[in-house]
């Protein structure tokens, strides 16, 4: 074997270990948000979980059926639309939740409403958003908001107001108004938690790289990840060596933040030193920044 092959095959491991603690900590963490805060106390959150947490409340089926069978639709579509990676860690991600939540007893922390609200949903959207640094969702709610989205003139953003919108106003007629204003609260308090962990919920992230390597670069983003590319011609101004003075392709994209985790395993097998700048994008108009089917 190769030391190229080496070096790759032990990048693969590392980013695999990694993700998969990220995982885990993300299920422990939702569950010990849902467990000891808001199960107990009725509370719901936004998307699925919020949808399987009024189901729950209404005919008490077992919210770990629920959590798991809601969201395998959504797993399909993630196998179809972003990759077998992620569907695969998104199953064994939702499957842990729903696992966790059925047989380990957390204690009941508190029955303050708005405690409850606001630390329920910051367990809770800190185990999406490590989650989703792992590669993975455990809410399919985003993952049908980009479907939606290409096949409507809808942006994500506005899919999952949408959806949420609905999920509060059934909870106001089956909760009470007042249960789903802290329910509200709650669902605010996970989407902070999960901006701050994964440092942004926008819908694209704009993705500078400068590398020597940048050719082999663009044609992983091409072919691997399904996404355009823009070259811009360069030359690095600092270093010494091979860097220094030498004119080079500086490489621009725009993935969406469930893609941040694989485009980063990419670039770290080709080149470690590679300069990455990443930059939130609320907005994007023209051009053409759909994934591409691989095939």
């Amino acid at each position: 074997m190769s030391s190229k092959s080496k070096t790759i095959r032990r990048l693969n491991v590392r980013s695999n270990i990694n993700a998969v603690l990220l995982i885990v900590l993300g299920v422990f963490s939702a569950a010990f948000g849902l467990k000891s805060f808001l199960i107990p106390n009725g509370f719901i959150d936004g998307g699925v979980t919020g949808i399987s947490l009024l189901i729950n409340h209404v005919t008490h089926i077992p919210f770990s059926i629920l959590i798991f069978t809601l969201n395998i639709p959504f797993i399909i579509v993630g196998y179809k639309q972003i990759g077998k990676k992620f569907a695969l860690l998104t199953f064994c991600a939702i499957t842990g939740l729903a696992l966790v939540v059925s047989t380990i007893n957390f204690q009941v922390i508190t029955s303050d409403k708005l405690l409850i609200s606001i630390f329920g949903g910051f367990f809770l959207g800190g185990g999406i958003g490590l989650a989703v640094r792992g590669g993975a969702v455990i809410d399919g709610t985003e993952i049908l908001a980009v479907y939606i989205t290409r096949k409507s003139a809808l942006t994500i953003g506005d899919t999952i107001l949408i959806i949420n919108i609905l999920i509060f106003t059934v909870a106001a007629f089956l909760l009470g108004i007042e249960a789903a204003m802290y329910s509200i609260l709650t669902y605010l308090s996970a989407s902070k938690t999960v901006d701050f962990i994964i440092q942004g919920i926008e819908e694209y992230t704009g993705v500078t790289i400068i590398s020597i390597k940048s050719t082999e670069i663009k044609e992983a983003i091409i072919n691997k990840l399904g996404r355009g590319v823009t070259i811009y011609k360069g030359e690095r101004g600092f270093g010494s060596g091979v860097y220094q003075n030498k004119e080079i392709d500086i490489v621009f994209t725009v993935i969406t933040r469930l893609e941040i985790s694989k485009l980063r395993s990419e670039i770290e097998k080709i080149d470690p030193r590679a300069f990455v700048i990443m930059h939130s994008i609320n907005e994007t108009k023209g051009g053409i920044i759909k994934r591409r089917p691989l095939h």
